[in-house]
Order: structure tokens, then C-alpha cells, then sequence
């Protein structure tokens, strides 16, 4: 069969011709592409109007939690960031009559936060939040979905509370604050053994690319090593190589101590670990490969075998390792296992539901209830986000393209902030301003930087990641093959679960597999064999040339391959896709196989991050760690430089 005509009678068998609501839109409005969106980027001179026409969220219906297709860094949202990048300057901006005390650029968490706390200190001051998509909460978005009748939700971004240190005392006071009581709903929400007491546990696909032959194993970590391994296809050797990873208990330093070991393991990847420590075959190598992507987006050739130990990966028992720092190093220990971490917390929707209960704090019309249980199943009134009257405004859909003093940087008592929106060019004026958006582009924005800040801030390069939503009709299948979970190694996404389990308020989690529900895949690209930051500088390129076709077809071919063996049709049985595509996704963390050991404060995040005068620096990239409580801390830390504690 020639091969179009096989690749048409694919895509018939995996649905790809099927309606469903998965294409690409913004708003209702099809993407021609691209290149049609930056043609019309600056306006001709001449083109402002004298008033502004409505805007999108400030129109009935206007939801976009509900948007399917390609989400995330939707079309939209960036390709004035790139022009700006491309050195495409912007015309003169219209100068809006309207001044702040302060403008937030981002509108994630951490711009989220430093609104509130500018007006815990200044209650009565004006604020305008910024943001270049057409929704608020940043990386904590909300994909959200109407199954037979159902409201099933799915984070599109930030996954949940938890972090490998405690929470200091700035995050947890404003959570508590918004009426987010961590250890009470835990305790009251979450439902972690419900699969479980149904039998579901943790699957691992092996792929016929990689491995040889199609193979789902079920049981991970409860079934005897000997048993889970018994019919998949690796050598003998593999086989037995992959029971002395989960389940040796050799100590290959032997008589050193425990500071030493983890020395040695700080400065070699987990795989070399794996490979010249342990010896395992080579099969077994890309076996545990992308185990550690879901934390740091790169494979296990480019995290440290010290972080792959800190968050409990296996191959480590035998070596008897004692939590703590490493003397005489500026280390920061190594997540859980030498802190505990934080409660780990999963809303519904993710983190989103602490950016909604911001909103709300911030701007109460325009979300309505008032407490938390309310707030997951609250529909937002993105009309309201920008009332004229109201002290606190978020505009969405406005990229902002330059953030300067009005007049000499020392002495100036105003900042201008123009940003591009609706093909027009617009300015406003703040006493202060908070840049809570990604550190990269802060070099463009305000060109008046030193230029030894702005190559720090260069030095900060984000982790791109997908998180893909997939409504289905059911999940028999899962039930059948008894699996919650399943890591695919070798495959497009290398994680696919169940929904988690939750009840909150209103909302109620499916509990019968005869139920829709929807199932989060994962997947971080990446260029194995490269410096961490060049890998993901591969993986941005590849997510922005990727039509969502492509991330369709993958997806629908995947879950046909892994659980057909239980009666999936992906053809049938899939009702929606929202692929929330982040080209710049994790905020840079200290890598110790590649940075060098510098002290805190000569760190390129802490260097980036300093006050430029009446300019102030948020965000989890300021902080140099991809978490909330990170973002959260950074926002009080910029607005208390501006205006103090």
C-alpha cells in the first residue's frame, strides 16, 4: 500500500476523522497559523483608535477553562514576545489614561501573589495585572470539561501543592489566608487508595521501538520483581538487572561515608550511575531513562544521581545514605529524602484553584462564593476581571513589550508599561512595577538593565513540557488491565493516569469505570547527550513547530497500543483533547552535573532578580526552583523591595 494511502487508513482506525473537540481555536475563531497572527503584530502608524473597542473577556460567553486543541502557550499568546526577541520593534504606543500604583506583568501565581501583597500593605492602591494569554493563573491553568452531564476537571499546568522543602511561613500564611487550610483537606479531600482498593496499580509499556515488542506490565512496586519481569521483553540479564535496581541491597562504596557517597553522586547522572556503578544492561538503561522527567524534565542522563536518589527513584538501598548537607558545599539537600518535603495537596484543576482564589480575593465580582469547596466549581465572570471602577483590574490578552522608567531611572516617580494587544500598542503609567514573567524575556522588555544583570537573567532557561487532558467515554480498560498509571519509557508521552480522585464541595470524582472521565498524559522533550539547557532549547523548538495533528495522532496511537489489550478503541472511545503545550514550562533549578558551585548570592537567578529602581522582579525563575511556594515567596520578596515590610 503506498504510503499515504496507509497513513489515511491509520488515521481512520485511530479516529483522527472523528468531530470531536479537539481543533484549534482561540476564542471560536479557527488559526490559519502563525505567520497570519505576526503579520499583524505592530500596526501601521496611525492605526490606534481614540477609544478602545471591547476586548474578548469583557464579552458574554467568554470562558476559556472550557477551550480545547492546543492550550498552554496557545496560539496568540507569544508571537509578539518574538517579534520583540526578533529585535521587530514595536510602534509608539497609545498612551492610555490610566495610572497605577502598581502593574503586575504576569498574571500567573507569583503576579497573582505580589498584587496581594503590594495591597496588604498599601490597601487602598490601584493595580493593574498584565497578562499575554487568554487566561489568568499562568502555568496554574484550568482545563475544564462537561461529561454526560458531569463537570470533570484536570490541571493543564501546575499539578499540586507539594514541594521537596517545608513551606516557609510567607506561603503558608497567604494560603491560609485564602481560606486554603492544607493538612484539613487533605485529610477531607483526597481519596489516594481508591484505585488501589479496586485492584488498579502501576503499569509499565514497553514499546516495540525501543524495547522489541508491545508490552504492558501491571503491578510496579507490589508484585515480586522475578513475576513483574517475567514476560517482558528484555534478556535474562535485563530481567535480572531490573529486580537489583528495585531491589538490591549492595553498598558499591563500601566503608565510605555517608557525605562522600553523596559527593560522588552529586556530580554523575543518574544513568551513569546506573550504567558504571551498578552495571546494568543496556535495555535497562532506557528503561529507567525518563523516569525522571516528570521532575526535571531532562532524562536520567542529565539529573544527578544525588536528585534521583532525593526523590526516592530506586538503585540506592545498599548504600544506606544519611539525610543532610554535604560540609563545606554550598548543596541544597536533596529534596524529600533530606527534608520530607512538604503536605502534597492536588485540587481538582490543579493549582489553578489557588489562582482563582486570588482572583477572587483580589477582585470579588468577578468570582463568586466564598470558600474554597465553592470556588472549584465557581464560574468566573471574565467580564468583570476589568471594570474601570474597580481598584484591582487583569487584563488578559496583552503582551507586554517595554517596561521603562519616565525619565532617569534614579530619580524617575513613574514607570510606563506599553504592551501589544488586539494589533494595537498601548502604555500605562505605575508608581511601581512587578515583572512576575518569565526571566528570558526580561532583557527586551527593559533594555535599560546593566548589562551583567541582563546576561544573568539570559542564563535562566525554562523546561518545556506538555500536559495533555483526554476526555474518554469510559475506563473499562484501565480496569480490565488493571492499571491507574503507566510509564512508557520509550513512547511520545511517557506518562498517562487516570484523573486523580478528589471530592470537594460540589464536585465528585467518577467511581465506577462505566463512567467518562479523563485521563493526564506527560511529556518533556528533550535531546538525550546534551547539556541540560541545550536539551531544552531542542525541546522548545520542537513543541512550537508541532501542529496539534501531530500531538493527536501520538495520543490516540499510545492509548490504542497500551490499552487496547483491554478493549480501548481510540477511535471511539476518546470525546476531547486539550494538549496545554509549554514551551518555556519548569523554572530553571541548580544543576549540579553542569552549573558550578557557586554561593547563593552569585547564582545567575539571584543575580537577575536584583531592584532596578522602581522595577522589581517576581516569579519561580527568580527563585531558581519550579514550585509554587517558590513563586509565592519571590512576590513578597520584589513587592517588599518596592515598598518594604
Amino acid at each position: 500500500m503506498p504510503r499515504d494511502q496507509d497513513r489515511l487508513s491509520t488515521d481512520r482506525g485511530l479516529g483522527m476523522q472523528r468531530e470531536i473537540t479537539r481543533r484549534d481555536f482561540v476564542q471560536g475563531v479557527a488559526v490559519g497559523g502563525a505567520g497570519a497572527l505576526a503579520a499583524a503584530l505592530w500596526p501601521l502608524p496611525g492605526a490606534q483608535a481614540d477609544a478602545l473597542p471591547a476586548a474578548a473577556q469583557d464579552l458574554a460567553g467568554y470562558y476559556p477553562p472550557r477551550l480545547t486543541g492546543l492550550r498552554g502557550s496557545h496560539p496568540g499568546s507569544f508571537e509578539a514576545a518574538h517579534a520583540l526577541r526578533d529585535a521587530q520593534a514595536p510602534p509608539p504606543a497609545q498612551a492610555l489614561d490610566e495610572d497605577y500604583d502598581l502593574v503586575v506583568v504576569g498574571a500567573g501565581l507569583s503576579g497573582l501573589a505580589a498584587a496581594h501583597f503590594y495591597r496588604e500593605r498599601a490597601p487602598g492602591a490601584r493595580v493593574l495585572l498584565l497578562d499575554n494569554h487568554d487566561d489568568f493563573g499562568g502555568h496554574a491553568k484550568r482545563n475544564e470539561f462537561e461529561l454526560d452531564g458531569q463537570l470533570r476537571l484536570l490541571n493543564g499546568g501546575t499539578l499540586l501543592i507539594d514541594s521537596p522543602r517545608p513551606y516557609s511561613a510567607v506561603p503558608d500564611r497567604l494560603l491560609r489566608t485564602l481560606g486554603i487550610d492544607v493538612p484539613a483537606l487533605v485529610a477531607s479531600t483526597q481519596h489516594p487508595d481508591f484505585y488501589a482498593g479496586l485492584g488498579l496499580g502501576v503499569g509499565v509499556f514497553l514499546d516495540r521501538d525501543t524495547f522489541g515488542a508491545d508490552h504492558l506490565a501491571a503491578g510496579y512496586g507490589t508484585r515480586p520483581w522475578r513475576e513483574f519481569v517475567a514476560d517482558a521483553p528484555l534478556s535474562a540479564a535485563a530481567k535480572h538487572d531490573v529486580e537489583r535496581v528495585e531491589a538490591g541491597t549492595i553498598d558499591f562504596w563500601r566503608g565510605q561515608p555517608s557525605t562522600e557517597k553523596k559527593r560522588r553522586l552529586m556530580k554523575m547522572s543518574y544513568r551513569a550511575y546506573l550504567r558504571d556503578v551498578v552495571r546494568v544492561d543496556a535495555a535497562v538503561l532506557a528503561f529507567y531513562q525518563s523516569r525522571t522527567q516528570g521532575e526535571w524534565g531532562v532524562g536520567a542522563d542529565a539529573v544527578s544521581a544525588l536528585d534521583a536518589w532525593g526523590i526516592g527513584l530506586p538503585g540506592f538501598r545498599g548504600l544506606r545514605l544519611e539525610a543532610g548537607s554535604i560540609p563545606g558545599m554550598g548543596f541544597t539537600p536533596a529534596g524529600y529524602a533530606d527534608t520530607g518535603g512538604s503536605p502534597r495537596l492536588h485540587f481538582p484543576d490543579g493549582n489553578a484553584t489557588i489562582a482563582r482564589a486570588l482572583v477572587r480575593h483580589l477582585i470579588p465580582a468577578a468570582v463568586p462564593g466564598t470558600t474554597i469547596e465553592d470556588l472549584v466549581t465557581a464560574r468566573v465572570d471574565y467580564a468583570r476581571l476589568d471594570e474601570a471602577v474597580a481598584p484591582v483590574r487583569l487584563r488578559l490578552s496583552s503582551t507586554v513589550v517595554g517596561v521603562r522608567h519616565d525619565g532617569p531611572a534614579a530619580s524617575a516617580a513613574r514607570t510606563i508599561v506599553s504592551y501589544a494587544r488586539d494589533g494595537r500598542t498601548c502604555s500605562v503609567r505605575a508608581r511601581h512595577c512587578v515583572l512576575a514573567c518569565y526571566n528570558m524575556m526580561i532583557p527586551y522588555l527593559v533594555p535599560e538593565l546593566p548589562a551583567s544583570q541582563q546576561a544573568a537573567l539570559h542564563q535562566l532557561v525554562k523546561t518545556p513540557l506538555v500536559y495533555t487532558s483526554v476526555a474518554v467515554r469510559n475506563w473499562r480498560a484501565w480496569a480490565k488491565l488493571g492499571v491507574r498509571q503507566i510509564y512508557a519509557p520509550g513512547c511520545y508521552h511517557t506518562q498517562a493516569h487516570l484523573n486523580f480522585t478528589v471530592d470537594i464541595g460540589a464536585y465528585r470524582s467518577p467511581r465506577s469505570p462505566d463512567e467518562p472521565t479523563l485521563i493526564w498524559m506527560t511529556k518533556t522533550p528533550c535531546k538525550p547527550g546534551l547539556p541540560e539547557h541545550e536539551q531544552n532549547k531542542v525541546g522548545r523548538a520542537e513543541l512550537l513547530a508541532t501542529p496539534f495533528e501531530v500531538f493527536e495522532r501520538e495520543i490516540r496511537g499510545q492509548l490504542g497500543r497500551m490499552l487496547g489489550p483491554g478493549g480501548f478503541d481510540p477511535a471511539a472511545d476518546i470525546t476531547a483533547i486539550t494538549v496545554n503545550r509549554w514551551p518555556h514550562g519548569y523554572a530553571p533549578e541548580n544543576n549540579s552535573l553542569f552549573d558550578p558551585d557557586l554561593p547563593e548570592s552569585e547564582r545567575p537567578h539571584v543575580r537577575g532578580r536584583a531592584r532596578f529602581h522602581r522595577i522589581a522582579i517576581a516569579n519561580s525563575d527568580a527563585g531558581g526552583g519550579a514550585y509554587t511556594d517558590v513563586a509565592i515567596e519571590q512576590a513578597h520578596r520584589a513587592v517588599t523591595e518596592l515598598v518594604g515590610a
